[in-house]
């Protein structure tokens, strides 16, 4: 039996709905990576983008686990000396862009190449509840009920 390599033909990307309202970050942003990636399809090309439009909702909303609310840090460089800066979890959740601590979760859990920056144009994340992509058709995917870890109360 010859082993399958997907052609961009064979590919059928869909659209899902993710609510992130209660649902821990890090459980969250690894089955985001894994639909984006298309692992969880029985046709995976690992030099394809196989994986499906993913939204995410509530973005706002999310929880972490233990102290990294008040206490993980994300930090980045201005390019002057001595420009390293940093913000905690909280800082970025309770600021203007609460969708940028999913984005980076999500983005640090795929490999750090061409395909992995293509893919990552197929996630959007929204602070709140509403999305301007109804005409797609997402389905809903529960994360909540995946797992009973997947959620804080």
């Amino acid at each position: 039996m010859k082993t399958f390599s997907a052609t961009p033909a064979d590919i059928d990307k869909k659209w899902i709905l993710i609510d992130a309202e209660g649902v821990v970050l890090g459980r969250l942003a690894s089955i985001i990576a894994m639909r984006l990636r298309g692992k969880h399809k029985a046709t995976f090309t690992p030099h394809m983008d196989m994986g499906d439009n993913v939204i995410v909702i509530n973005a706002d909303k999310i929880q972490l686990t233990g102290k990294k609310r008040a206490e993980k840090q994300y930090y980045w460089h201005t390019g002057h000396p001595g420009g390293i800066k940093s913000r905690t979890a909280d800082d970025i959740l309770t600021g203007a862009h609460p969708e940028r601590v999913v984005t980076a979760a999500v983005k640090r859990m795929l490999p750090g190449n061409r395909l992995s920056r293509k893919v990552m144009t197929n996630l959007r994340v929204y602070a709140g509840a509403e999305h301007p992509h109804e005409a797609q058709a997402p389905e809903v995917l529960d994360v909540k009920s995946m797992n009973s870890k997947n959620t804080r109360s």
